[in-house]
């Protein structure tokens, strides 16, 4: 019997011992785990955000690029447009006269020219220098 209580006392104390290095064994897996999530996290953040090589500008950058190739596409349009107005001017005179007569209020000797304007200003009234003065 005597040697039945000991091998009870002695695994006793080795649970104590085992749930102590348990304990001891979980507050450092804690520790550890926790300086891996701080690192982790700074890692991510660095990462992500301030790094010049982040997410974050690479978001920016494709904005910029998608922008960019928006306002080549409208140039592009805009270029190809005045090559055939070039065009235009150099096979028919007319169209220049056309362009000079439309833009540029030029007009022919024998001709009188009223611009006629949808501007919502007010007249201002015509005042003689004497009243002026």
């Amino acid at each position: 019997m005597l040697i039945v209580y000991s091998f009870f006392v002695i695994l006793q104390t080795n649970m104590k011992v085992l749930s102590n290095i348990k304990l001891f064994a979980l507050k450092v897996l804690r520790a550890q785990a926790t300086k891996y999530t701080i690192v982790c996290l700074l890692g991510v953040l660095i990462v992500g955000f301030l790094d010049e090589n982040s997410v974050w500008s690479h978001f920016k950058n494709k904005q910029r690029i998608s922008d960019l190739e928006e306002e080549i596409a409208k140039y592009t349009s805009d270029y190809e447009r005045d090559q055939a107005q070039i065009r235009e001017l150099n096979r028919n005179p007319k169209a220049m006269e056309k362009i000079a007569r439309e833009r540029y209020f030029m007009k022919a000797d024998d001709e009188d020219i009223f611009v006629l304007s949808d501007d919502d200003r007010e007249a201002k009234p015509i005042v003689s220098n004497e009243a002026a003065e």
